[in-house]
């Protein structure tokens, strides 16, 4: 083992910020806020996102909607920076039907930009396909309370996705089936 690195671990630095005043704490806190804006966006989602106005998600999400329509020009689709994001307020809140959310706000958003300027390639669909099974399964892990929120949105990504090439027509199909059939069970509105 490297001796540099064990010593400029976390737990070296743990020991150092035990013996720190409040107030020297709360300054390394805002020079960190401060030094990028990745920090301050996990800073805001740790302590927002229990706050009734969701504005902590809805930042996130914009991230996400971004990547595929953005304001102003055509989507990079930069799918691993979309990700990210979902893995970053992931990290910061614990907050599991914000998670949730935002996994499903991509493969909406993944969905309708592939209906709206056709077929895209294989790795775009898989990781449309693999944000989709992540959800299910945090959805199959919460039970069948959670389910009603995002119910109508699923649907719809399954309605949205018929005809798409790649076999991602099938894969949300056969996800959606999994759901409905552990959580709704078994009926699919007609």
């Amino acid at each position: 083992m490297n001796p540099d690195k064990s010593s400029k671990g976390w737990t070296d630095i743990r020991h150092q910020l035990k013996s720190w005043s409040k107030p020297a704490l709360l300054a390394l806190v805002k020079d960190l806020y401060e030094f990028s804006p990745g920090n301050r966006d996990f800073l805001h989602a740790r302590f927002q996102a229990e706050a009734a106005d969701g504005a902590a998600l809805e930042q996130y999400r914009g991230k996400i909607i971004e990547q595929f329509f953005p304001k102003r020009g055509f989507g990079k689709l930069r799918l691993g920076e979309a990700r990210k994001v979902i893995r970053d307020y992931r990290k910061a809140t614990g907050n599991l039907e914000g998670t949730i959310d935002l996994l499903l706000t991509y493969v909406e958003n993944g969905t309708q930009f592939t209906r709206e300027f056709g077929d895209i390639n294989e790795p775009f669909y898989n990781s449309l396909d693999s944000a989709l099974e992540e959800l299910v399964d945090l959805l199959l892990q919460a039970g069948a309370g959670l389910y009603p929120r995002f119910r109508d949105r699923v649907l719809r990504v399954e309605q949205m996705a018929d005809h798409i090439g790649w076999g991602y027509c099938d894969s949300v199909h056969d996800q959606v089936a999994r759901l409905e059939e552990a959580l709704a069970g078994g009926s699919v509105p007609g």
